[in-house]
């Protein structure tokens, strides 16, 4: 029992060294952090001026609009920068400092929600003093203004600030975001507005296209900054998360198309309507028909407009946007299984990701994992001790987006989509043998039908099947420490097809595998017994790459470095393709098949078979 023991205790400080190890070489820097705000001189000039037009933006209902920010410094440098601010006002009249000195007022205790540099668009800037340059907003609930800054983002000297703009309703709802409900037959309907219950009650208007439509009501939840765990999230990059609305769209008919539009009556009777959209809702579970899902992880967030143009997530995270959205009449279901929108800490940037992605959310379920910078936090019962959710403690993803989890702080959760079966782990809470964790993963497992729901898809954040990255291949075992060593038996007991993973910025695929060993020699068609489970690293949706290392895995059988995503489609019981598409172009560049009879599923294998009887 001692001995047991210490191999525990060995192996979970060996996961703590990796891990920490891993995510100071694999992490990316949020660009709001670099800006020193608390070392902010108050410096206004004279002879600088900052203008914003148009004053009032979104007349006609829009949720974004372009702005323009005319500029004039008579001692322009090359590291001065616009800072775009929300709410407009942004003294340090109401700072919360942690454990941090006061520094000289007045000062500035609140991030930007982004930032450009005076030449970045305006190359003339320094020889003219002049620039015009054009932001990209979006409605964040609050008003807005643009700041000029000397002396970089190490020793900000505020020298200028604009007039104040706004949107026509900065508290409409807005960005909704579909997801499976805890039934087949349930949609749900996530958005944020300003409104909270005591202002106006949010429903959803929706039904059969030509026919009455109904009203389902929306429950509200919100969270206060005690509510983080730590720095930023805590202190300089809190922002008022407004109110996030959620509806339960109930007995809808298979396969049908649905429209809805969220609504808020205010106390006068009147009433605040979003845009009209659609979905189609769920195929019955086992139902015969053409079902496709997209599976990726750690695609971020970009800034279409350029700004904070430091962040490395822009090349990636707008094609793997743009990709879907052009293939939008292809796609049934979106899973984004971890490192969402890299905040980090710094909350305004949620709305900017709910934004990014509408246009996908609110026509198809959008499916989200938690990853570690979503949840990691020291002492909040992460199984990682890092830093990597930036204080956030997993508060916004849980409320955020909807996931039909029994407790939405433990996101693993199971789902059916007509012949698939998903079970979505938590890389970021305990999975090993004997955890809350592992038994939900067998029982999510065992509890599918396999002859109506042959696809039978795991996935988590981590890595805890195969991956060549570099800094696994460091550790030896090419996975996160105790990842497969726990789960393997259940994938090859219950005829796990494909295990897909982020967390790792790049493609991999690999044989069909148990235990170290390809079971299966094909490189694009797999056909009868189900003998071992496929491992894919899809990380590479808009993050920063991973290097591969220069060890040969010979279990790895296609490794691309560069963004993408996948593509599953389920064209009956008996034939599956999947699809490796690159960011950039949306092509297909790796591919294969899977054929089989129910029978094939049913066949015993090594270490995967029923017990039987000689008995008559």
């Amino acid at each position: 029992m001692g001995m047991v023991l210490l191999k525990m205790i060995l192996g979970s400080l060996l996961l703590l060294f990796l891990s920490s190890n891993f995510a100071s070489a694999h992490i990316g820097i949020q660009p709001l952090s670099k800006i020193a705000i608390h070392k902010t001189i108050f410096a206004l000039r004279d002879s600088a001026s900052i203008k914003a037009s148009p004053v009032v933006l979104g007349l006609k209902g829009e949720d974004s609009e372009w702005v323009s920010v005319d500029l004039e410094n008579s001692e322009p440098s090359q590291d001065d920068w616009i800072g775009v601010f929300s709410p407009a006002k942004f003294n340090g009249s109401t700072c919360y400092l942690e454990n941090e000195p006061k520094v000289v007022t007045p000062y500035i205790c609140t991030a930007p929600i982004k930032y450009q540099f005076a030449n970045f668009s305006s190359s003339s800037y320094t020889n003219t003093g002049k620039a015009s340059i054009k932001f990209l907003l979006i409605n964040q609930r609050a008003d807005f203004s643009f700041a000029l800054f000397s002396g970089g983002l190490s020793s900000p000297k505020l020298i200028a600030v604009s007039n104040h703009i706004t949107f026509a309703n900065p508290k409409a709802p807005v960005y909704p975001r579909l997801a499976l409900g805890k039934s087949w037959d349930e949609m749900t309907v996530t958005w944020t507005s300003g409104y909270n219950i005591d202002e106006a009650v949010p429903f959803v208007e929706w039904g059969l296209k030509g026919h009455n439509q109904r009203r389902s009501p929306a429950g509200t939840l919100t969270f206060q900054q005690n509510s983080m765990c730590g720095s930023p999230a805590r202190t300089v990059g809190w922002r008022d998360p407004g109110f996030i609305h959620t509806s339960f769209l109930k007995d809808l008919w298979p396969n049908t198309v649905y429209s809805y539009k969220m609504g808020h009556m205010l106390p006068n009777g009147s009433y605040v309507w979003s845009k009209m959209y659609s979905f189609r809702s769920s195929p019955y579970p086992g139902q015969d028909s053409l079902q496709r899902a997209i599976i990726f992880g750690d695609m971020g967030k970009g800034e279409r407009d350029g700004s904070n143009e430091y962040n490395n997530y822009q090349p990636g995270s707008l094609n793997t946007t743009d990709q879907l959205i052009k293939d939008l009449n292809n796609i049934d279901i979106v899973f984004h299984i971890g490192d969402i929108t890299y905040a980090n800490g710094y909350i305004s940037q949620w709305d900017q990701f709910t934004s990014q992605v509408e246009p996908i959310a609110s026509s198809v379920p959008y499916m989200i994992a938690s990853g570690n910078h979503e949840r990691d936090w020291p002492g909040t019962g992460s199984f990682y001790d890092g830093t990597d959710s930036g204080g956030e403690c997993g508060v916004l993803a849980q409320n955020m987006f909807f996931v039909p989890a029994k407790n939405r702080a433990k996101f693993w959760y199971s789902t059916d989509f007509g012949m698939f079966h998903f079970c979505i782990a938590d890389s970021e809470h305990d999975w090993r043998e004997g955890s809350e964790q592992y038994r939900f993963i067998e029982e999510c497992l065992a509890s599918v039908d396999r002859q109506k729901q042959p696809w039978l898809i795991f996935a988590s954040h981590r890595v805890l099947g195969y991956s060549s990255d570099e800094h696994y291949g460091l550790e030896g075992s090419f996975e996160e420490p105790m990842g497969r060593e726990s789960l393997q038996k259940l994938w090859q007991k219950y005829k796990v097809d494909i295990a897909f993973y982020g967390h790792v910025h790049n493609y991999e695929r690999s044989c069909p595998i148990y235990q170290n060993q390809c079971v299966n020699s094909g490189r694009s068609h797999y056909s009868g017994v189900v003998n071992g489970t496929i491992h894919v690293v899809a990380g590479g949706a808009g993050a920063h790459l991973s290097e591969f290392s220069t060890v040969n895995t010979t279990w790895s059988l296609y490794k691309d470095y560069d963004w993408g995503f996948i593509k599953l489609t389920a064209f009956n019981h008996s034939a599956l393709l999947f699809e490796y598409k690159k960011s950039r172009d949306g092509k297909v560049y790796d591919s294969f098949t899977i054929s089989r009879d129910y029978r094939d599923v049913l066949a015993c294998v090594h270490d995967g078979c029923e017990a039987t009887t000689l008995a008559s």
